[in-house]
């Protein structure tokens, strides 16, 4: 094939793609690229590639992985900051270029994901919340009058019966409580009304969280604070995001199994927005809350359902506590997401400002 016509498939292909050397620097790149990052093929050449990716990323791991392996490997939602400081995110394929003289070179297909794919989950996990929310709804008198009667019943069994019935009926009666428990549980989807809409300081809640943490179910936790101390409020209701916080950290602390790190950080992006599709807007939210553990991680099978209900790893759970994350993150007008691997999980939420003029959401 001849140079020319090299060029010409180079510069055609529909999505940005990238050469890459040994030490991630971009050797070069195609038309799609210089689009997708807002900057020329002379800017771009030369820079470090993971320099476009958030503190904590899983770029940086990917390319080496695929120069060490020397063979393709893809990551599905990993995040870029353009250069008009828009976050993306995208799917990622990166392949050894064996043929070349430099055998360490990476050829890399990025896979741009719009906000309104992301968007369109965070409203699936906020319809299923409200799905839990409507049968709780339908199902809390019709079950919690006749476990009433069940345990007033067992109780009776229990003073005036035989030690084998009074050892049934303690069965009974707890597992009439783990019914109820569930169903105390389901009521929080019950509250259709909008958050409050006050200026939220974010340290305060997380503070109020791991405090209350090091005092109960996370007392063998190190718990290790990166705050932006210029952080802005945002817009909503404290104890909700409190209760949302205390949800995370508490599965956090169940993953490092009552030792490890949980890592509470905040960053403003300035700037930062979520782009949808063309005509759609931009959607400005610059606060960023992330919550680290270095526990055991998700498993892959359960990764893209964990904030639907009912979906859990955990031998007793219910399956509800991150889906009632989720709702209160999307009630808020934010976004959340998870990146899981073994040792290291994260779960980031986008929230917008607070805005003093208007009382509302900058």
């Amino acid at each position: 094939m001849s140079g020319v016509d090299y060029e010409v498939l180079w510069n055609s292909l529909p999505a940005p793609a990238l050469v890459i050397g040994a030490d991630n620097c971009m050797q070069a790149v195609n038309a799609s690229a210089e689009q997708f990052f807002t900057m020329s093929a002379r800017a771009l050449i030369g820079r470090d590639f993971t320099e476009f990716a958030p503190e904590g990323s899983r770029l940086a791991a990917l390319l080496s992985q695929a120069q060490q392996a020397s063979a393709s490997l893809s990551e599905r939602g990993i995040e870029i900051i353009t250069q008009d400081v828009t976050l993306m995110t995208v799917d990622i394929q990166v392949s050894p270029l064996t043929d070349t003289a430099n055998s360490t070179a990476l050829l890399v297909l990025i896979q741009p994901r719009s906000i309104a794919e992301k968007m369109d989950r965070n409203l699936a996990h906020r319809g299923a919340a409200r799905s839990v929310s409507g049968m709780a709804a339908a199902l809390s008198h019709e079950i919690k009058n006749p476990l009433a009667a069940i345990s007033g019943a067992a109780q009776l069994l229990q003073d005036v019966g035989l030690d084998q019935e009074a050892e049934l009926a303690e069965l009974i009666e707890g597992e009439a409580d783990r019914i109820r428990r569930l169903v105390d549980r389901m009521e929080h989807f019950t509250d259709e009304r909008p958050p409050a809409r006050l200026p939220v300081n974010l340290h305060d809640a997380l503070e109020t969280t791991r405090r209350a943490a090091k005092a109960g179910f996370a007392q063998g936790v190190r718990f290790v604070e990166e705050y932006d101390p210029s952080l802005p409020p945002t817009a909503g209701d404290r104890d909700q995001l409190a209760q949302a916080f205390q949800n995370l950290v508490k599965n956090a602390a169940e993953a490092v199994e009552g030792g490890g790190i949980i890592t509470l950080k905040t960053a403003y992006r300035p700037g930062v927005r979520l782009t949808g599709a063309v005509g759609a807007g931009r959607q400005s939210l610059p606060l960023e809350v992330s919550i680290i553990d270095n526990g055991r991680g998700i498993p892959g099978d359960l990764s893209p359902h964990i904030f639907d209900p009912f979906v859990t790893s955990k031998a007793s759970g219910a399956g509800l506590g991150l889906a009632l994350v989720s709702k209160i993150v999307a009630d808020h007008g934010g976004v959340i997401s998870c990146e899981s691997g073994e040792g290291r999980t994260v779960f980031r939420m986008l929230l917008p400002v607070w805005d003093e003029r208007g009382g509302e959401e900058a």
